[in-house]
């Protein structure tokens, strides 16, 4: 029987995998806001999208068979379709401080983005043809640095879990030779958070009514294991059984639910690639579960 202890890490933050700095904006007048995810150097990434309703940009560079090997940021935000405007923001920003591919005058980044839906839950939204994203977008790629708070903080600022506060949450996973995880994730579910644990087999409780697209919980998870595009596809595959674990019910067609996962690379070694795979992807759905319990906590206290 093999056994392995990991343990988090000296922040429980998404930052103990290294290499990553996070940013968070937000509104309050309009309830809503934007985390940027910043990596010191273009990574590896993956995405897996669960949910009947999703709202993504630039997911399609991820697939392994595409040409881009390496992304430079990564966007979370509130605001539906128009919450697809912040990844302009933090393109902007990233643009001109020279991040981004050299294959014209200015640096070209590539940031994909995932959205959930914060549209009605009471915030000012009559913002006529300039929609506040773009601009949240940029001042949370220059706040990126700063610590991360667990609650009502950027994606999560607007978000409801359930018939709860939603929320921004985020935890890590650290083993004894120093490869590590992380998660930060934006709860915005239909389901309730936590039910998963409570519910009796056969019940189902619906606690909001949704339309697609409507409830979405959206989330990355990063580790220093060094990974290409397809390790990561499947490191973002198994994280997505942390939702499952932490949210019931899951996957539906009122949600879009998606999964982003990241490798900074800075971990390389002997270790056999398919064990080390099996043991981050389930550090990782670990880290979701405890990312969910703290963001919904945090927002609710």
């Amino acid at each position: 029987m093999m056994q392995v202890q990991a343990n988090p890490g000296p922040t429980d933050s998404l930052l103990d995998v290294g290499d990553l700095k996070v940013g968070n904006a937000h509104d309050s007048s309009v309830v809503t806001g934007v985390t940027a995810i910043i990596p010191d150097n273009p990574v590896a990434m993956g995405v897996d999208v669960r949910g009947g309703g999703p709202g993504t940009r630039d997911t399609e560079a991820l697939d392994p068979t595409c040409m881009v090997e390496k992304v430079h940021g990564l966007v979370l935000s509130g605001g539906s379709v128009f919450g697809l405007a912040a990844a302009d923001g933090v393109i902007s920003h990233l643009s001109e401080n020279g991040v981004g591919l050299a294959i014209s005058p200015v640096a070209v980044p590539v940031v994909p983005s995932a959205i959930l839906f914060d549209l009605m839950n009471g915030g000012d939204k009559d913002w006529g043809g300039e929609p506040p994203y773009r601009a949240l977008g940029k001042r949370a790629a220059e706040a990126a640095g700063e610590p991360i708070q667990n609650g009502s903080f950027g994606a999560g600022f607007g978000a409801r879990a359930g018939a709860e506060r939603g929320g921004l949450g985020t935890a890590s996973l650290v083993l004894p030779d120093g490869l590590a995880v992380g998660a930060i994730v934006a709860v915005n579910s239909f389901g309730a958070a936590a039910e998963a644990a409570r519910a009796e087999h056969g019940q189902v409780t619906l606690p909001k009514l949704g339309f697609p697209g409507t409830n979405t919980t959206i989330a990355v998870v990063a580790t220093n294991y060094e990974l290409d595009k397809a390790g990561c596809k499947r490191l973002a595959m198994m994280a997505q059984d942390g939702l499952a674990r932490a949210i019931r019910p899951i996957h539906t067609p009122f949600d879009g639910d998606t999964v982003f996962a990241l490798s900074t690379g800075s971990q390389t070694g002997e270790q056999d690639k398919g064990v080390t795979m099996a043991v981050l992807g389930t550090l990782a759905a670990d880290c979701l579960v405890r990312a969910i319990e703290k963001a919904v906590e945090a927002a609710n206290s």
